[in-house]
Parts: C-alpha cells; sequence; structure tokens
C-alpha cells in the first residue's frame, strides 16, 4: 500500500495506515493545505471558492466528501460538479470565476488508488514553487478553520456535460457539420469511469453511432485502466466484429487518448497527438507544437512539413503546458494521448482530441488505418533499471551526457540522446531508486537493442 506526496498533488491507495496510505485523514489534511494554500494567495477576498469534480472509482464519492466538506469549514464556496472528468473540472474554473479546483481521480492507476490533482485559478495545473508550498503546509498543519458564521457553502452542478461538450463543438477548427455527413461509426471503451458519460453524449451530438463498451460509471474497471495495447482486446475485437470506423479509448478521468483502427490494430497513443496535431496545422498553414522528451519524433517530422517549429519540454503536463506559451504553440501534448489545445484550454482534454480527430478523418475521406499509415512510423521501447538507494542516480546520468557529448543531448530532464535514426532518454525516479528507460527508433528490433546497450553500459558504470 502506497501514499505518494508530491508536487503535483497526493495519491494513493485507499484503506491503511495514516501516513503510509490515501486514508480519510490524509485526504482531510492535504484538502486542508491546499484550502489555506489559496487563502494565503487571496487575502483580501472576502469568499473564495473552489470547483471539484471525481471520476467513477469506488472511492471517489468518499474522497470528494471529505474534501468539499474540509474546504467548507475553511470558510471556502464548494461547487461540486459531481461525476465529471479532468478536463470538464478545467473548464469549469475560469467559467465559475473561481479560485482553484481540485479533482479527485487517480488518472490510469487501477480502482484501489485515488489522488486530489490541484488547479490553479485558471483552471491549470499548479507548478512546482506552489506544489512546494502546499507540501510545507500540510507537514505544518497550518491552517486556520472557520467559525460557525462564516462557514463555506457547498452547491451542486450538473450542467457542466453540457457546458463542456458545446465548448468543444464552438471551436472553430472542429467541423461538426463535416462529421454529421461522415456517418462514422465507434466503439468506445469508457472503462466503466466518466469516459462512459461524455464520450458517447459527445458523439451523440456529432451524429457519430456510437457503441459502448464498459461505458458504465460504476469503478469496477474491468481491465487495467492505462490505456496500453496489452489492456484493450476487447475493443480491439468488438470495433472488427461491429464493422465501425475506429475505436475510442479513454482512461477514467478522461484526460488521455488511445485509437484502434477498423481492423483492430492500435493507432498508437502516440499518434493520437500526431494525428490532431497534422490536422490543426493543416487548416492554419502551419503553427508551432510541443511534447515531453518522452514523446515520439513523429510530431516534430509532422509539424517541419507544414513549415512550423517544434519543442520538447520537460515531462510533466505543467512542463508541456509552460513550454507551450513560451514558443506560441498551436497544438500539443504528451505521447500518452494528451492533447491539449489552447484555442479550448490549457490541460489535456480527450473531448478535444476525439472532435478534431474526428473532424481531420472527415476531411481526409480515408479509413483510420490509411491514415496511421500515411504518418512516419516509429516503434518504442519502455525499461527500467532497479537500483540501491546508496547509488548515485544523478553522477550515472551526468556520466552519460558525458560519454555521448558529441550527440545531440538535452538534460533539461534527465539524459536524452538523440541520434540521427533513433533516441534514448533516461530519468531519474522521484519516488523510488530507478532509472527510466524510453527509446525510439524505425523498428521495435532497433528501438529494443538501444534500451539493452544503454542498460548494459550504466550496469558496467555501478559495477
Amino acid at each position: 500500500m502506497t501514499l505518494i506526496k508530491s508536487i503535483s498533488g497526493i495519491r494513493g491507495t485507499i484503506g491503511g495506515r495514516t501516513d503510509n496510505n490515501l486514508t480519510p485523514i490524509d485526504a482531510v489534511k492535504f484538502a486542508s493545505a491546499y484550502g489555506a494554500f489559496i487563502k494565503k494567495r487571496n487575502p483580501n477576498k472576502e469568499k473564495l471558492t473552489v470547483v471539484i469534480g471525481r471520476d467513477a472509482r469506488i472511492s471517489g464519492k468518499m474522497i470528494s466528501s471529505l474534501v468539499a466538506n474540509t474546504l467548507v469549514g475553511l470558510g471556502i464556496n464548494v461547487v461540486d460538479l459531481g461525476l465529471s472528468t479532468t478536463p470538464t473540472v478545467e473548464v469549469a474554473v475560469p467559467l465559475e470565476k473561481a479560485d482553484g479546483g481540485i479533482i479527485l481521480t487517480a488518472s490510469h492507476n487501477p480502482k484501489q488508488w485515488n489522488a486530489l490533482k490541484l488547479l490553479n485559478e485558471k483552471g491549470e495545473f499548479l507548478n512546482g514553487e506552489e506544489g512546494v508550498k502546499i507540501l510545507e503546509l500540510a507537514e505544518s498543519e497550518d491552517f486556520e478553520f472557520a467559525e460557525v458564521d462564516d462557514l463555506g457553502s457547498y452547491s451542486k452542478n450538473s450542467t457542466y456535460l453540457h457546458k463542456h461538450i458545446q465548448e468543444v463543438l464552438n471551436l472553430e477548427l472542429v467541423d461538426v457539420e463535416a462529421i454529421k455527413k461522415a456517418n462514422f461509426k465507434v466503439v468506445v471503451d469508457g472503462v466503466n469511469s466518466t469516459g462512459g458519460i461524455f464520450i458517447p453524449a459527445l458523439l451523440k451530438e456529432l451524429n457519430v453511432e456510437c457503441v459502448e463498451l464498459y461505458c458504465t460509471p460504476n469503478g469496477q474497471f474491468p481491465h487495467n485502466p492505462e490505456p496500453l495495447k496489452e489492456h484493450l482486446t476487447d475493443i480491439s475485437e468488438l470495433v472488427v466484429k461491429e464493422k465501425a470506423d475506429f475505436g475510442i479509448v479513454v482512461d477514467p478521468d478522461v484526460d488521455r487518448l488511445a485509437l484502434v483502427s477498423e481492423d483492430g490494430s492500435m493507432f498508437g497513443e502516440e499518434y493520437t497527438l500526431v494525428a490532431c496535431a497534422d490536422y490543426v496545422l493543416g487548416r492554419l498553414g502551419g503553427g508551432n507544437t510541443v511534447s515531453n522528451l518522452s514523446s515520439s519524433r513523429a510530431l516534430r517530422d509532422v509539424t517541419q512539413k507544414h513549415g512550423g517549429t517544434y519543442t520538447a519540454s520537460a515531462v510533466g503536463e505543467v512542463n508541456v503546458v509552460i513550454k507551450m506559451k513560451e514558443t506560441n504553440t498551436v497544438i500539443g501534448g504528451e505521447g500518452n494521448g494528451g492533447i491539449i489545445y489552447p484555442d479550448s484550454h490549457y490541460g489535456r482534454d480527450s473531448l478535444v482530441g476525439v472532435a478534431l480527430f474526428l473532424s481531420h478523418l472527415a476531411h481526409q475521406k480515408v479509413s483510420c488505418k490509411t491514415l496511421r499509415d500515411s504518418y512516419p512510423s516509429y516503434f518504442m521501447s519502455k525499461n527500467k533499471i532497479q537500483l540501491t538507494p546508496a547509488i548515485d542516480v544523478d553522477q550515472i546520468l551526468e556520466t552519460m551526457a558525458k560519454t555521448y557529448k558529441n550527440e545531440d543531448v538535452n538534460t533539461i530532464d534527465g539524459v536524452k540522446i538523440d541520434f540521427a535514426e533513433e533516441w534514448i532518454h533516461l530519468r531519474k525516479s522521484n519516488t523510488e531508486p530507478i532509472i527510466r528507460i524510453y527509446t525510439e527508433a524505425k523498428s521495435q528490433v532497433a528501438a529494443d537493442a538501444l534500451a539493452e546497450r544503454f542498460i548494459k553500459e550504466i550496469k558496467e558504470i555501478i559495477a
């Protein structure tokens, strides 16, 4: 059982002992720290408001109630969206003119996990400096709760399913009429969470025939909720059986989007962003893109094809967003299927991704598999090396950077070495003594071989 405190929030397994797992006491403590943080940020504001929402996991209602009532106890008004998605809460925060937001979700983690994801007044994730302050507040327990006459209010708002969908449909590059005329048929795997509510509702507005698979929001995940190929055999089979145009898979909080081609093959999480960027850049006549260092080189290739500039950021959504703002990026995200489209908001949003992809497919008038085959083909390998706490991981990474100093080396987040035909990214874990190893090449054999080569080199260093 685990409790992980980081600058992006707190996550852990339900049950167990305080400070070792995500217990009710830990949820209250961290919610108190967040509430104290936004009160310190707004010392002259009489009443603050926080928007909350949750995915459908079993512990969601319990954790949500604890968080909501803690904020009320601090004198903060709470607007509860109930069953929602991460991007929906992000959209709701500025629309409600709120001072922050909390999403109760452990994203792609299994059902025994839950988490508090924290937003600022723009509906964007807090940065590292802000996250550190909240961790310090939680540790010091420097909270001051409201007296009875100053308690916050609590209200429910169930309108954001419609509002979020309408925001997506209103985007200039979402071609609603072209999608409606295409008469698409799609299978949706909502992993029995809120994607089973939001994605079918969006498709209905677009006149897309929707075959639902695991769309009952009861939190009983029918397979590992991370949308990877090995977990998606059921939808692959159903797409073929139903003769659907493609399949849509989202994670429990609907900020990661994976696609399945009409023949049951994976379109590839890495290529969700590539396809959406291809569409946006094509319609705009160019533009800049950003993804993190561990994402596919295919986005760079597509961006350059349209005359734009690609930039890599450190891993983590907040780092991608910072770099997107710096480079005036028109679309960006992460290779795990996370689409960030600034014309909507600065957060990964599967609803936006679905609408842009449908628009692209409607305009291209080709099959999903044909579209996928039109992009540069790369293959990735993901590995890790288990180390002992006594080993200096930073020293290992520094040695690797020096060894390959004549190559294209990036050290903003671990060490990434770009070779002519392939790349490797070595990252230190913040929670355990391991080095994560990501490689990409033009064949799976080459990607695996590159990883094995560096694993051997690192083991020789520490021997």
